[in-house]
């Protein structure tokens, strides 16, 4: 009875030496182990950072009535990514200024695009993936869109 008592303690202190050995440097270092059901701050996952979207120039046309053209600015910081969007009835032309963006519209391929590179977008199309694929550069786009007048130019997918 006393060698199982003893074998059973000793497995105990085994495993509690084991458990403490496998815990993260900063556990072992202050002693403080997370409470059960609590979540580690580093291991919390926040969304990517998002574009930000700057009009530069918008100007109704004066020989194509119920049009305007809209310039802006796209700015991506690193590992940002835009939420899947559309552009209503806007014919849009994207041209990379700088770094490198990975984008897809529903239905298409996923293509990459440099700075210098350009595509453009029918009407009505779902813009499922626009992200800059550097984690230390940013990216930039010019963003040039004719659309019906009074329409918003982004409307983002709801969330899920």
């Amino acid at each position: 009875m006393i060698r199982a008592r003893w074998a059973g303690g000793f497995l105990a202190a085994t495993m509690v030496a084991a458990a403490a050995a496998c815990a993260p440097a900063a556990e072992r270092a202050t002693g403080m182990v997370p409470v059960a059901g609590e979540v580690p701050v580093a291991a919390t996952v926040s969304p990517p950072p998002s574009e930000t979207l700057s009009p530069l120039l918008e100007q109704a046309l004066p020989n194509v009535k119920g049009k305007t053209f809209t310039s802006a600015i796209a700015d991506f910081p690193p590992a940002a990514r835009a939420v899947p969007h559309r552009h209503g009835k806007a014919f849009v032309y994207a041209y990379v200024l700088e770094g490198t963006v990975r984008s897809q519209l529903s239905g298409e391929p996923v293509r990459t695009y440099r700075r210098g590179e350009n595509w453009v977008e029918p009407p009505g199309a779902h813009h499922v993936l626009t992200e800059n694929t550097s984690r230390t550069k940013p990216a930039k786009l010019l963003v040039i869109f004719i659309s019906d007048t009074g329409d918003k130019i982004k409307v983002d997918d709801a969330p899920r």
